[in-house]
């Protein structure tokens, strides 16, 4: 669990120098997620890296909290930003701050093998990669929204390769079938190395950017709007319905919306 932790701190401390002196207008900005504001967005962030702590921490809270979140599933994105809205700006970044402290620290002593609870049961190395694309895809809203650069670094390895394992997942939670044909991924890494997935020889592939690749499989950037290479049928589908994270299908912004 050491390269994870680490990766998931540094990733919450390159989001926290973003919002660190942000004032309270800026806050309250509107991200192209939702119109989701900057504050809706840490409030989000913060619920969910409390709800994971519980999860590898304190598997009766956690319980209490799965079973609140499904008595009140239609207002599920509601509850989650309820408690840091209530917050002042400076407030709700300490509570978030505290939150990311807390979360890696709970992470740190498992088996990156330990099975926790979550929708469904996932591996403790699993789900402190889920915090870290949460919060890269969340931070991406909040970049967009400021219009501020983020350097992209090699921590996207963590993401790129839950968006391939996930390839299946995609299909399956619109109840679409899953390709049979094999797809493979090569993407260029911020240090200029190369990161493979699939066999050599499949008939589609995808090339491009990592930062690319990652942005389509969080739905933050349409695929036509990225400079992704994309050859063959199944890896175009895919492409359109890429979706790493859990939970009901979700649809990313139309192309274009980012174009340029």
């Amino acid at each position: 669990m050491k390269e994870i932790c680490k990766d998931l701190a540094d990733e919450c401390q390159a989001l926290d120098h973003i919002i660190g002196s942000l004032d309270e207008a800026a806050w309250n900005r509107v991200t192209p997620f939702y119109d989701w504001t900057i504050k809706d967005e840490i409030s989000h962030l913060a619920y969910f890296d409390r709800f994971v702590r519980f999860s590898a921490t304190d598997p009766k809270a956690f319980e209490r909290e799965m079973t609140h979140l499904a008595e009140n599933f239609e207002k599920m994105f509601e509850i989650t930003r309820e408690e840091g809205l209530a917050m002042s700006a400076s407030d709700l970044l300490q509570w978030w701050r505290a939150g990311v402290e807390a979360m890696v620290a709970g992470f740190r002593p498992l088996d990156p093998k330990t099975r926790l609870p979550w929708h469904l049961p996932m591996s403790a190395k699993s789900s402190a990669t889920a915090r870290l694309m949460e919060t890269w895809a969340h931070g991406q809203d909040i970049v967009d929204a400021l219009g501020v650069h983020r350097a992209a670094t090699d921590r996207l390895r963590h993401i790129a390769h839950l968006g391939v394992a996930t390839f299946g997942w995609s299909f399956s939670c619109r109840q679409m079938d899953v390709p049979e044909d094999p797809v493979r991924v090569e993407l260029s890494a911020p240090s200029g190395t190369t990161w493979n997935w699939g066999p050599g020889d499949a008939q589609n592939t995808i090339k491009g950017l990592a930062e690319d690749f990652c942005l389509v499989v969080v739905q933050r950037r349409h695929f036509e709007d990225t400079g992704l290479i994309i050859s063959g049928d199944t890896a175009r589908q895919w492409m359109a319905v890429a979706q790493a994270f859990a939970g009901p299908a979700a649809e990313g912004p139309k192309a274009g919306k980012f174009a340029g």
